[in-house]
C-alpha cells in the first residue's frame, strides 16, 4: 500500500478485534477550525455530499490512484476541480489534512458521518489492511451506482400516480370553490328543490369555502405531527412495518430491501469483514426499521460467527427462498456467491413489481377520478333537470 506509507497513513493491522471495523465518532475538537468553518461569500461552506457526488468521487478517486497519484495528490486535485463553495471541496480538503497529519483515511471519512455512511468508512478501513483500495473504492463505486439505481426505478414508478392525483385533487377543489357556487346561485334564484346528490354536493362546497382554511391548518398540522411522530423509533417502526405490509407497494419495498441487503453484505464479506460486524454494519445501513431489528436480533443469536441463515429465517421477516439460498451458500462455503444470486433475484422481483404497481395503479386512479367527476356532473345535471321539470 504505497500511497498510505507516503502519507503516513497508520497501518490498520496495529487494531484488532471488531474494534477495528466499528466507525468512529468525531470529536468536534478534532475538526479543524480553519476548514470546518470556512466562509464563501458571507454564506457557509456546504459540507455535505450528496449520494451521486460520493458516488462520482469514489469513482474518480479510484481512477488517479490507480494512474499512480498519492491519496493525498489525488484529494488534491479532486479539491481543485471542484467548485467553491461545494461539498466536495470541503470534504476532499478537511480529509487530506487530515491524512498529512498522520490520521488514516478511513479515519479521516469517519469524520464526515452524513457524507460516508459506516459501509463505506468500514470497507476503506478493511482496504486499509488489505492494500488494495483500488478494488474496494471500484465495488463501492458500484454499490452505490446499483442502490440509486433501485431508488429511481421506485422514485420512477411512482412519480405518474402521484402527479395525476395532484392534479385530480386540485381540479376537484377547484370545481368546489368555484363553478359550484354559480350553480348554486342559478338554482336558489329559481326556488326548485335539488335532489339529494345536488345537495350533497353544494354542501360540501360551502364547507370548503366557509371552513377551507380550517381544513388546511389542520391538514399542515397532522403533517407536522406526522412527520415527527415518524422519526421516533416507535413509529418509524409502526409506518415501516406499514410499508411491508401495504397493497401494491410492498412488493416493490420489500424486494428492493432484500436485494439490496444481500448486496451490502456480499460487499462487505469479499473485503473481509467478519460476519458479525457486516450484519451489524447492514443493520445501521438498512433503511427500515422492521428489517433492522430482525437483523439485531438475528445477530444476537448467531453464536459461531459464520452461520447467519439460521438466525435470519427464525425472524419471520426475511423469505423462505432467501434464506434456503443463503444456507445453500454456507454449505457451499460460497456466501458471496449465494449472496449475489439473492441480490440479483430480487432486483429482478422489484423491477416486475414496479411495472405491476404501475399498470395496476393507473386504471385505479382513472376510476377514482372519473367517479368524483361524474359525481359533481351528475349532481349538477340531475338539478338541472329537476329544475326544467318544474319550470315547465
Amino acid at each position: 500500500m504505497g500511497y498510505a506509507k507516503r502519507q503516513n497513513v497508520k497501518p490498520f493491522a496495529q487494531a484488532s478485534g471488531s474494534d477495528a471495523l466499528s466507525s468512529r465518532t468525531p470529536s468536534p475538537s478534532s475538526k479543524p477550525s480553519s476548514i470546518w468553518n470556512m466562509q464563501i461569500g458571507g454564506s457557509s461552506q456546504k459540507t455535505v455530499m450528496k449520494r451521486l457526488e460520493v458516488l462520482l468521487f469514489t469513482s474518480e478517486l479510484a481512477d488517479l490512484i490507480e494512474a499512480g497519484m498519492t491519496l493525498g495528490q489525488a484529494l488534491q486535485a479532486l479539491a481543485n476541480q471542484a467548485e467553491e463553495g461545494s461539498a466536495q471541496k470541503f470534504v476532499c480538503q478537511n480529509i487530506y489534512e487530515r491524512i498529512i497529519s498522520g490520521e488514516p483515511f478511513s479515519s479521516a471519512c469517519a469524520n464526515h458521518p452524513k457524507t460516508f455512511e459506516p459501509l463505506y468508512v468500514n470497507m476503506v478501513r478493511a482496504a486499509e489492511a488489505s492494500g488494495a483500495m483500488v478494488e474496494v473504492l471500484r465495488r463501492l463505486a458500484d454499490h452505490y451506482e446499483r442502490n440509486d439505481a433501485m431508488l429511481s426505478k421506485i422514485k420512477g414508478a411512482l412519480t405518474y400516480p402521484m402527479v395525476v392525483l395532484v392534479f385530480g385533487v386540485i381540479a376537484v377543489v377547484g370545481a368546489l370553490v368555484f363553478i359550484i357556487p354559480k350553480f348554486e346561485k342559478v338554482f336558489s334564484s329559481m326556488g326548485a328543490t335539488l335532489p339529494l346528490p345536488t345537495r350533497i354536493l353544494i354542501g360540501m362546497s360551502d364547507a370548503v369555502i366557509n371552513y377551507g382554511w380550517v381544513m388546511a391548518i389542520g391538514v399542515v398540522c397532522f403533517s407536522i405531527w406526522f412527520r415527527k411522530w415518524k422519526e421516533t423509533s416507535s413509529g418509524r417502526y409502526a409506518v415501516d412495518g406499514w410499508k411491508l405490509k401495504a397493497p401494491l407497494i410492498k412488493g416493490i419495498v420489500a424486494a428492493g430491501l432484500f436485494a439490496s441487503l444481500a448486496y451490502t453484505l456480499k460487499t462487505l464479506l469479499v473485503n473481509g469483514v467478519n460476519v458479525l460486524q457486516a450484519l451489524k454494519i447492514v443493520e445501521e445501513t438498512c433503511s427500515n426499521a422492521v428489517i433492522a431489528r430482525a437483523i439485531h436480533n438475528a445477530r444476537q443469536r448467531v453464536t459461531d460467527g459464520t452461520s447467519i441463515s439460521g438466525p435470519l429465517a427464525s425472524s419471520g421477516v426475511f423469505p423462505r427462498m432467501m434464506t434456503d439460498m443463503l444456507a445453500i451458500g454456507e454449505q457451499a462455503g460460497d456466501m458471496a456467491g449465494a449472496l449475489e444470486h439473492i441480490g440479483t433475484r430480487y432486483q429482478k422481483d422489484m423491477d416486475r413489481n414496479i411495472a405491476s404497481f404501475t399498470n395496476a395503479l393507473e386504471p385505479i386512479l382513472i376510476i377514482t377520478i372519473a367517479i368524483v367527476v361524474g359525481f359533481i356532473a351528475v349532481s349538477i345535471l340531475t338539478a338541472v333537470f329537476e329544475v326544467s321539470a318544474t319550470l315547465g
